[in-house]
């Protein structure tokens, strides 16, 4: 049984973008606006029900609060989409109302997402006034002919200003989103990536490796992409570029200066709990009897009719230990084994049971109150979680 509630964050999901991208399998919705304002695309062009939604985001909190169980937010992250399509009062409409219904920690990391080509200086200023302390910016690469590949509305110099406006705005904990393994990539253009992103001196920097999703564009039209070889050659070279520049790997895909690392991502990875409001956003809830998740419902039309509540399911017990390492084992620190008590109610003995075939062949260091994936062990992590799936 879980004796104790875990800390509590919110995740707050905006569904619209300008366009999809074909490697994308989040829960977005192309708007297919024609003309750009002075701050970018505007909502009202774009027939965004931006008001309207902001309500239904706050109902939808409403339906939710059963679960905050006296616990504060401990970090926010509004995500998409592109959530920097609506405008900083909207936001901050967000923002105010969140605070109006539930406590927020003194110190609360709250996230937007954003995306060059949607923003500039005077509606960054906006969104710091609106309340966001941390801005991630999906630039993905810097090269015109991947960002093309890739679908992106952006070009170089967009991409390059919008880092440069988040500061001058104010900003001054800003996340430069960068993929790799891109079609056709070679090492020398993914470091180039990284270098430009290290000119732009932004205090995080995630690197994913483009993976193909199921019911993407890239799915059902596949596009050559590096082999696995390559792919780690590229891996091993922004690494030591990274480090060398200052920015500490703290989880599989994130690296961050001293003092920066992503309070949310951190949140979810120590399996901890999270609301989650907006269009297909996903929660995850500890109460007494156990964990349930919750998805809302996805698409803009059904949820502006107040059908919040896709679906809400119990975790099977069985699927607790599995669970936690999945997440867990993305940061790099060591796992305390009473945090696996307090996170899933088992006792620690499973899960040495569980690790002993790699605790054995060096793949986790195991001590008396924590395991840590070595060096080795994060190589082969995907190994080590299939031999955790339950029989």
């Amino acid at each position: 049984m879980i004796k104790q509630l875990p800390p509590l964050s919110l995740y707050i999901h905006i569904p619209w973008c300008v366009q999809k991208c074909p490697y994308c399998d989040f829960n977005s919705h192309g708007i297919k606006a024609q003309q750009i304002d002075a701050n970018g695309y505007s909502p009202q062009q774009a027939n965004i029900p931006e008001q309207e939604y902001v309500e239904h985001l706050l109902q939808d909190l409403e339906q939710d609060l059963k679960f905050v169980q006296g616990r504060e937010i401990s970090s926010i992250f509004i995500g998409g989409g592109t959530p920097s399509i609506l405008n900083p009062q909207a936001i901050g409409q967000i923002i105010a109302g969140v605070k109006e219904r539930v406590k927020l920690a003194a110190n609360c990391e709250i996230t937007m997402e954003a995306n060059p080509g949607t923003v500039d200086q005077t509606k960054f200023a906006g969104f710091v006034e609106a309340g966001v302390n941390r801005l991630s910016i999906g630039i993905q690469s810097f090269n015109p002919e991947h960002l093309k590949v890739l679908g992106r509305i952006h070009n170089t110099e967009q991409a390059k200003l919008a880092v440069q406006a988040a500061f001058k705005a104010g900003f001054k904990n800003v996340n430069v989103d960068l993929m790799f393994g891109l079609p056709g990539q070679t090492v020398e253009q993914a470091l180039s990536d990284l270098e430009q992103a290290l000119a732009l001196q932004p205090t995080h920097l995630s690197w994913y490796q483009l993976t193909i999703e199921p019911h993407t564009l890239f799915a059902s039209q596949p596009p050559e992409l590096p082999d696995d070889d390559y792919i780690w050659d590229i891996e091993l070279a922004g690494k030591e570029l990274l480090e060398a520049n200052g920015y500490h790997q703290y989880e599989v895909s994130a690296y961050a200066k001293q003092g920066y690392k992503c309070q949310h991502n951190q949140h979810y990875w120590q399996f901890h709990d999270y609301l989650g409001i907006g269009c297909g956003a996903a929660g995850k809830i500890t109460t007494l009897n156990g964990i349930i998740r919750t998805t809302k419902t996805k698409h803009p039309s059904g949820y502006l009719k107040g059908k919040y509540l896709y679906l809400s399911e119990t975790v099977n017990p069985e699927h607790y230990l599995f669970e936690y390492f999945l997440n867990r084992f993305r940061l790099f620190s060591p796992v305390e084994k009473k945090d696996f008590t307090l996170a899933t109610g088992l006792v620690s003995q499973l899960a040495d049971q569980a690790l002993a075939k790699h605790i054995k062949n060096g793949n986790i260091k195991d001590t008396p109150d924590s395991w840590e994936l070595t060096t080795t062990g994060r190589n082969f992590l995907n190994s080590i979680l299939e031999d955790l799936l339950p029989a």
